[in-house]
């Protein structure tokens, strides 16, 4: 199997977690010329308070939301791994879901969830962090972790760099400017209608706003997104 060469890898838990998360960010890397993939790891299918929606339905409906949002941000590609909402788990099927992913791709940059934010936190959120930084070290590295999917032509790959959102303040040591691409990303979450509304009201743009003044605190700009940032030297 040939492998497609990205720069940057977003791995998240549910459709939509992007857009809040990091989409300033992903908008400022495509216009650099940068490849951004995304890769999905639930269907979403429990993200509504309406009785009459039934799962199913929402997860199909939730697909084309980010499709139209990662067109909206000019993501490349999306990988849909259509595990259930609330339903992932730190497993070796799970894990390796991810290693092959990174092993297609290649990116340098590999972005998800801080599986050791404290309080309240969605558990898929959790997982599929602590998941992803177990793919990216050792298994996605190491050939003889998969011997199968090298056997595919999927060989081993050594990510450079990780970026977590979520991260406490005390742990945040990098925060993207995204003065230029915020409108973007507002637009990119107008397209999760059954997430904020047929329209982005006006709470939560307000909210997603002033969220994006405080994470860009001390810089000289006024709207970021914030990361804890390493360099995978190993």
């Amino acid at each position: 199997m040939a492998a497609i060469r990205a720069d940057v890898m977003a791995i998240i838990a549910h459709p939509d977690d992007a857009e809040f998360a990091i989409a300033g960010t992903v908008a400022k890397w495509v216009k650099q010329g940068k490849i951004v993939v995304y890769v999905v790891c639930t269907n979403g299918d429990k993200g509504t308070s309406d009785p009459n929606m039934k799962p199913g339905d929402l997860a199909r409906i939730r697909e084309k939301e980010q499709m139209a949002a990662a067109r909206v941000l000019g993501v490349r590609e999306v990988v849909f791994l259509h595990y259930p909402d609330q339903g992932l788990e730190d497993t070796p099927e799970f894990r390796k879901a991810l290693v092959r992913q990174i092993r297609i791709f290649r990116p340098n940059t590999v972005a998800t969830s801080d599986p050791y934010r404290r309080y309240l936190w969605h558990r898929d959120h959790r997982i599929a962090g602590q998941v992803a930084l177990d793919a990216i070290y050792p298994y996605a590295r190491d050939l003889l972790a998969y011997p199968d999917l090298a056997e595919e032509g999927l060989e081993p790959h050594k990510v450079k760099e990780v970026l977590l959102w979520g991260s406490p303040e005390e742990d945040v040591n990098y925060r993207s400017d995204i003065t230029e691409t915020f409108e973007t990303k507002l637009a990119a979450l107008s397209c999760h209608k059954t997430q904020v509304g047929e329209t982005l009201n006006a709470d939560t743009e307000k909210w997603v706003r002033n969220r994006a003044k405080l994470l860009a605190k001390g810089e000289k700009f006024n709207v970021a997104e914030a990361f804890h940032r390493e360099e995978v030297w190993l």
